[in-house]
């Protein structure tokens, strides 16, 4: 989940640069097609250390239509909501998803909210923001929710509760067997949807840092993290799992560094060390036993 969010980073850095240039569902279709591509080579290739895991994953289609679906109308409503809201009021909102990740696991896992858990996300959720701010109160009190910020937050929920989804409808397949066959479900909703849109956009006359976002996109922000939430969604409760995007706001910040484009204030570290000691708080349960402890533990019950 640290690589998660650090390449997640990268996809809103290299967005904001062409979000205008293309219509998102379009966009957001090729870039579902080449992940799609990449993962099923991928699968091609692991096909017989999967022993059967290919075959499982025909199973139960409509799976992968549910979270396929819930991926894709993430995406495309965040390019949507772009259109209008402030990036920096994009990002806050961005910020409510580990809790209402929490709260789908809850309802659909009975993932229970501890109240460590609570305060970390809660703090957590602070940081991001003091960072997505850049550490400016008087920006921080001219936040206002907008059309385009409800937009996005109805895509930000999506995204939340497909954290919990995977588990719940997980059959043993692999995580990459698995993401495979959420991007070609989310490939084919694109693909109907936004058949006008796709036939419509003048595919050779795009700026060439829309190829380059499309291509970092689609390889590490979608095929490479779809793989990495499958991962962690199977190990990890959903508040935990989505909890890491609090980080994003400070990747976003080197990313811009990276980009040129200004260091941050170092009042804004304050906000990283919140994310950091909110994330010691979520991880501070997850030391699995030693094998010798788990032995006399079984000793012990014998």
């Amino acid at each position: 989940m640290l690589g998660f969010s650090a390449l997640v980073a990268g996809s809103f850095s290299l967005g904001g640069l062409m979000a205008n240039m293309i219509s998102p569902t379009a966009f957001s279709a090729v870039r579902f097609l080449l992940a799609a591509a990449l993962l099923g080579s991928a699968v091609a290739a692991m096909s017989r250390p999967e022993k059967g895991g290919i075959r499982r994953a025909g199973a139960a289609p409509w799976r992968y239509l549910v979270l396929g679906g819930l991926l894709a109308a993430y995406f495309v409503l965040m390019f949507e909501g772009l259109k209008t809201a402030e990036p920096v009021s994009a990002a806050a909102v961005f910020t409510l998803t580990p809790l209402m990740s929490a709260g789908f696991g809850w309802l659909l896992l009975g993932q229970r909210l501890t109240r460590r858990i609570a305060v970390a996300l809660a703090l957590g959720a602070a940081g991001a923001v003091w960072v997505i701010f850049r550490a400016d109160l008087a920006a921080l009190m001219r936040f206002q929710i907008g059309r385009g910020e409800a937009i996005y937050l109805a895509g930000c929920a999506s995204h939340a509760l497909y954290t919990p989804m995977v588990r719940k409808l997980n059959r043993g397949e692999s995580p990459v067997v698995f993401s495979f066959g959420v991007l070609v479900a989310g490939l084919s909703i694109l693909g109907v949807l936004g058949l006008d849109e796709i036939r419509v956009t003048d595919w050779t006359a795009l700026p060439a840092i829309v190829w380059i976002t499309l291509a970092y996109t689609a390889l590490f922000a979608t095929a490479v993290t779809f793989v990495l939430l499958q991962y962690a969604a199977l190990r990890l409760p959903s508040s935990k799992v989505m909890a890491y995007t609090y980080l994003t706001p400070s990747w976003v910040a080197l990313w811009e560094v990276a980009l040129g484009k200004g260091v941050p204030p170092a009042l804004t570290l304050v906000g990283v060390a919140g994310i950091v000691l909110a994330l010691v708080l979520l991880l501070k349960d997850q030391e699995a036993p030693s094998p010798s402890s788990r032995s006399s533990s079984r000793s012990s019950a014998s």
